[in-house]
């Protein structure tokens, strides 16, 4: 039987934020006090269904191909059976971060 390979939920603080993301590999760094990400794991972008929050992820992350969070920002490493919904919380509150939209700028006064 094939063994399913390994996934991680890891869940870490970063600029008053709580980041949850999927990742197949993290060990540690090979700077000292520091985990290693690796191996982050989005939604293949197919579909009619887009989430605003794992958009977000996926183009903070683009091109990322391994995170060093120092130790006290890691918050919680999970081995899980199957990948969820990614997450951005807020730190204080808990409340879900989703981008709000914004409106068309104002138009600029000449000087």
């Amino acid at each position: 039987m094939a063994k399913k390979p390994l996934l991680h939920k890891v869940i870490f603080h970063s600029a008053g934020k709580i980041y949850e993301l999927y990742a197949s590999q993290v060990i540690s760094s090979e700077i000292w006090g520091f985990v290693r990400v690796s191996g982050i794991e989005f939604t293949p972008g197919e579909g009619l269904l887009i989430d605003p929050t794992e958009e977000r992820l996926r183009d903070e992350f683009a091109g990322v191909k391994s995170l060093h969070l120092p130790m006290h920002a890691v918050v919680r490493i999970e081995e899980v059976e199957a990948r969820g919904a990614l997450r951005i919380l807020d730190s204080v509150s808990g409340e879900k971060i989703m981008p709000f939209p914004l409106g068309l700028p104002q138009k600029l006064k000449p000087i």
